[in-house]
């Protein structure tokens, strides 16, 4: 029994240690996999885990159990044998739970080292939560940024420091001294800094621009900057090369209508990815391009061929940028603003795809702030003429009597306002130095115009016409030839005009500095006229004909009728003259007589 009891001792030890270092190896794998999986969650990996089945195999017997089994069967004796037999059964139990463990343990770090190296750190949220759901974890929320406080233009603006531009634009002229298109870019760019804390939202300029007047849109965003740092720029834009000046101008304009098209696209829902400028770049761009137009207003007349040629400046989504830009350089000089309304708005109205409300609503916002400034009326007639160019052209006088005097069926809500503004530029049309002879050749211009107008039948366009018509032959003799060529073919209008003369003869006599060339020019009328009849052509042109030949009588016996007054009062003076000279010398003869019959001395 002593040995029987030894050999039991002996095997249950075993079987105790060998417990136990399984014991230790189960609880490394468990604390191997924690740290694993600490690391992972630590690095964002995530994983998806398909438990795999096993097929349970038989257990292996390790050689401490196959020499106790071999002991055992040696033995002969049926005590021992019993005495083992409960001993192997509870063996076995042991070994088929530590086999049930080992296996659940290689699950486990199966489950740990599945599928997780398939994703990476940008595109886990989506195996993070499959992996949560799997290990049954609770996804962590996202801490929320922090909102940035808002800044508005105008706080953003009251923090540029008037010296500390005028240093900075010492260093970029120090720097790039003979490149004067980077020192615009840097000049852009100090203020580009200056309103990086501005979101867009803060400026909305497009849906600014639209929904406010042309006298709201003349300040913005320049009415936030303060007048020393406007100054310190303006005076150092003042000094740049009007070529530097003008490219600047073309960039700063291109990139502000690509980011109008951003925003139309974005409106529109397209999925066209575009380079967006910043908010910050915006509000710059705005700055810097109202105050070199103030300044430079010559740049943007400059720059005009190549806005009209370009359809993409030419949309009418766009007119409300051109608007803003002409009303700067309007701020600047008048007759630059009106100039470039004149040139390049003006068209747009009378165009044959013609203009829509709103269109021509800005359109004639713009002139009639321009003509409603202060002392615009004598600034306007006395630069006329810029660099031998008149500001209101024959072709555009033209243009604006047929949108103020169309015919009744065609007025419009903005006829009473192209009424109002009317006068003034019809009178920048016609300013000049009577006599010139640049006048002399805008009279000739003018005629030919004005001579087709008078001819079309629409009464307030024919009256209008026909008396610019005698305007013109008033400041140029070459005019009556012209008209004298152009009669028969232009008859109707000739009428017109000749019924216009004869009507208002005593306002338009004293205007006629000679009266011989019209008396001559009629006489010819007369002429063609009988010759005309004498051919007996239809009678529509027959009427016409009797008419204008009534109308050249009248006229006539007018400038007749003057001249014999005329005489008439030069022999009034002459007998007058004489009867003072005859009457001092009878008066002297009848003292001298008399004075003799009465022994005067």
């Amino acid at each position: 029994m002593d040995e029987n009891s030894a050999l039991i001792e002996a095997i249950l030890r075993e079987q105790e240690e060998e417990d136990q270092a399984q014991r230790n190896h189960h609880y490394e794998n468990n604390n191997n996999n924690y740290k694993k999986k600490q690391n992972d969650d630590e690095f964002g990996w995530k994983t998806v885990s398909y438990k795999r089945n096993k097929k349970a195999s038989n257990p292996k017997s390790s050689p401490e159990d196959n020499s106790a089994a071999d002991l055992l069967s040696n033995r002969s004796n049926g005590a021992a044998s019993n005495v083992f037999s409960s001993i192997e059964k509870q063996s076995e139990e042991r070994r088929q739970r530590r086999f049930l463990e080992s296996q659940l343990a290689a699950e486990t770090a199966g489950a740990n080292d599945g599928s997780k190296r398939h994703s990476d750190q940008d595109d886990d949220d989506s195996d993070a939560e499959v992996a949560g759901a799997e290990n049954g974890e609770v996804k962590p929320k996202k801490q929320k940024k922090p909102k940035k406080p808002k800044v508005t233009v105008a706080e953003a603006a009251a923090k540029i420091d008037a010296d500390n531009l005028s240093a900075f634009i010492i260093d970029i002229n120090a720097s790039y001294e003979s490149q004067q298109d980077i020192q615009l870019m840097r000049f852009a760019d100090y203020f580009g800094r200056a309103f990086a804390s501005v979101s867009a939202a803060q400026f909305p300029w497009l849906k600014t621009f639209k929904e406010s007047s042309v006298a709201k849109l003349v300040d913005i965003p320049l009415s936030h900057i303060s007048e020393d740092v406007y100054k310190t720029s303006v005076d150092w834009i003042g000094k740049q090369p009007s070529e530097a000046l003008g490219s600047f101008v073309l960039w700063s304009l291109d990139n502000i209508l690509a980011d109008l098209s951003n925003h139309q696209a974005a409106a529109k829902g397209s999925k066209k990815v575009v380079q967006q400028t910043s908010s910050k770049s915006q509000v710059a761009i705005f700055v810097v391009l109202a105050m070199v137009l103030r300044r430079k207003p010559d740049v943007l007349i400059s720059l005009l061929p190549i806005i009209k040629e370009n359809p993409k400046y030419q949309v009418q989504d766009k007119l409300p940028v051109t608007v803003w830009m002409i009303a700067q350089a309007s701020q600047g000089d008048l007759v630059v603003g009106l100039y470039m309304w004149v040139y390049f708005l003006l068209p747009i109205l009378g165009s044959k795809s013609g203009c829509n409300p709103l269109s021509r609503d800005l359109i004639l916002q713009l002139v009639e702030r321009i003509l409603s400034s202060p002392k615009a009326r004598p600034i306007l007639l006395n630069g006329a003429v810029r660099k031998g160019e008149r500001v209101v052209p024959p072709s555009t006088l033209d243009l604006l009597m047929r949108c103020t005097f169309p015919a009744p069926s065609a007025r419009l809500k903005a006829t009473e306002r192209f009424e109002a503004v009317y006068p003034t530029l019809k009178e920048v049309a016609l300013a000049g130095s009577p006599g010139s002879k640049a006048m002399k050749q805008v009279a000739q211009q003018i005629l030919h115009t004005t001579l087709k107008a008078a001819g079309e039948g629409i009464p307030e366009l024919s009256r209008e016409a026909s008396g610019i018509f005698i305007w013109c032959l008033t400041q140029n003799p070459e005019c009556y030839k012209q008209w004298d060529m152009l009669y028969l073919d232009n008859l109707e209008a000739s009428v017109v005009i000749l019924r216009t003369l004869s009507d208002e003869w005593k306002e338009h006599s004293a205007k006629h500095p000679t009266r011989d060339t019209l008396r001559e020019t009629l006489q010819s009328f007369k002429q063609k006229n009988e010759k005309a009849l004498a051919k007996g052509d239809d009678a529509t042109h027959h009427k016409s004909l009797k008419e204008a030949d009534k109308y050249c009588k009248v006229i006539l016996r007018q400038l007749q009728g003057q001249g014999c007054m005329k005489s008439m009062a030069v022999v009034f003076i002459i007998l007058a003259v004489v009867a003072a000279i005859m009457s001092q010398n009878m008066q002297s003869w009848d003292y001298k007589r008399l004075s003799e019959m009465l022994n005067f001395p």
